[in-house]
């Protein structure tokens, strides 16, 4: 199985899409990587659930990608005693230590953090920003407040601090014990919710330890103060336009979207954009116009993947949401314009040998019209580097670990196939074509062209390019 799309849908699972059946057919409909969300699974929901992707794997005969998504720091208010009240703009109102139910002046808030944290003049927003307070003052046991926006809170309402770098880590003690939980599955991915700093990404690395890929969910203002060194130490990136649109004026997003798509780009980091994309189709078999567009443009863009969330998860039409999104990107990667907008937007290449041999066989590939560029990476890295610089043509991405070629499965263009390492150049060629061959991305008298590292197995040493004929039987030819 191929897709006729460079970029990959990665699709949430839940209750409406938790069956076998329904994963194979979201499989075959277009999606490449599953998402796990642990603020709605538990542990035995999580194996289960990575169980079947994998038998569905089986299946289908082609590799699934598993990205476990943490809950992160979820920071609610208590309760009212009489349910919610009412908050008129310019009232007083107090967040403190109390865990007396709350009244029309006051609400308990039960993290100490925030207390340690804030500074007078700071923002807190509940309810996913529909109410807007202002810090007056600050004490040990008490925050107090002055409403911007005003409106009906109720219990239990999430509070958002766009102002505010937490000085506690990301990870809370749910976390640790989910991350533990996954890095024992086969899973691929881990996303890290609520990034702040790049300290965050550091602590995180040294918990997975390689086990898996560590993606970076930009939702928070403090993380776009510091994009650079986050994405650096990331492996992937999601722009989670969510929670990220509660605590940055709605405006500045899709701005902030297209610079962390070309930085990413630029530092050969895939990306993710992530949220409402097809919405309306939680209850609709169709989405709206606007949606649509939205797709479009993260595609336009050259995203690595865009993610369905409740639609897939929880929605009415989850196989419909994937095929749609499937349509809708084959559609743009067919437009005249798009190899246009997708070269406009390239970098220089890093000044290394394994940069300059991936953007070599680019121009290679493009200039003699081959039929599929080849790639042989152990890592990950060679094919990462060979999708940076998004070419024209097939990437085809070989590697003897089947953990490498479900962790690419995220990233633009590569077509991934587990192979065994070649045992010299010829066999390497011959592999290569044959492989081109049988996935039906090259015909007989074709020719492609391969990238490796020599010698062969050395992580990361990519120096070498090489063209073949791919021969009658399949096999390469000089």
């Amino acid at each position: 199985m191929k897709r006729s799309r460079r970029v990959k849908i990665l699709a949430t699972l839940g209750p409406a899409s938790n069956d076998p059946k329904v994963i194979e057919e979201l499989v075959r409909a277009g999606a490449d990587v599953f998402r796990i969300n642990m603020s709605h699974a538990s542990h035995d929901v999580m194996r289960d659930t990575v169980a079947k992707i994998r038998a569905v794997e089986r299946t289908v005969r082609y590799p699934i990608g598993i990205l476990v998504d943490l809950q992160g720091p979820k920071l609610r208010i208590g309760t009212f005693a009489e349910g919610s009240v009412m908050l008129a703009k310019g009232e007083t109102f107090t967040l403190d230590t109390s865990d007396a139910p709350g009244d029309k002046t006051r609400i308990h808030l039960p993290h100490p953090e925030i207390f340690s944290s804030v500074k007078t003049g700071d923002r807190l927003l509940l309810d996913d920003g529909k109410i807007e307070l202002r810090i007056s003052a600050i004490s040990p046991e008490a925050i107090n407040t002055t409403v911007v926006y005003g409106g009906k809170l109720s219990d239990k309402k999430g509070v958002s601090l766009p102002d505010t770098i937490l000085s506690v880590g990301v990870l809370t003690e749910k976390d640790r014990a989910d991350l533990q939980a996954a890095l024992g599955e086969e899973i691929d991915w881990i996303a890290l919710s609520f990034v702040q700093r790049p300290e965050d990404m550091i602590e995180v690395r040294k918990l997975v330890q390689g086990r898996a890929g560590v993606l970076a969910k930009i939702e928070k203002p403090q993380a776009i103060d510091r994009l650079e060194e986050i994405i650096r130490l990331s492996d992937a990136i999601m722009v989670a336009r969510g929670d990220l649109g509660v605590e940055m004026p709605l405006e500045t997003v899709p701005g902030t979207q297209k610079r962390i798509t070309r930085m990413c780009r630029r530092l050969g980091k895939p990306v993710v954009i992530a949220t409402q994309m097809l919405e309306s189709m939680i209850t609709a078999p169709v989405p709206t116009r606007a949606e649509v567009s939205d797709v479009s443009i993260a595609v336009f863009e050259g995203a690595d993947a865009v993610m369905l969330s409740a639609e897939s998860a929880s929605g009415s039409y989850p196989v419909q949401a994937v095929t749609t999104m499937n349509n809708i990107a084959e559609a743009v990667e067919q437009d005249p314009l798009y190899p246009g907008i997708i070269r406009s937007q390239a970098t220089e290449p890093e000044a290394t040998a394994a940069d300059a041999i991936s953007a070599a066989t680019r121009q290679v590939a493009e200039t003699l019209d081959l039929a599929a560029i080849v790639t042989y990476t152990s890592s990950g890295s060679t094919g990462i580097r060979a999708s940076r610089e998004r070419p024209s043509k097939p990437i085809i991405a070989l590697s003897p670990k089947l953990t490498t070629v479900r962790r690419l499965s995220i990233v633009w263009g590569l077509h991934c196939v587990q192979t065994e390492d070649a045992i010299s150049l010829d066999d390497m060629v011959d592999r290569a074509c044959s492989i081109a061959y049988v996935e039906g991305l090259a015909r007989p008298g074709d020719r492609v062209a391969i990238t490796a590292g020599v010698p062969l197995g050395t992580p990361g040493a990519t120096n070498m390019l090489r063209i073949a004929f791919v021969g009658q039987d399949g096999a390469g030819g000089s």
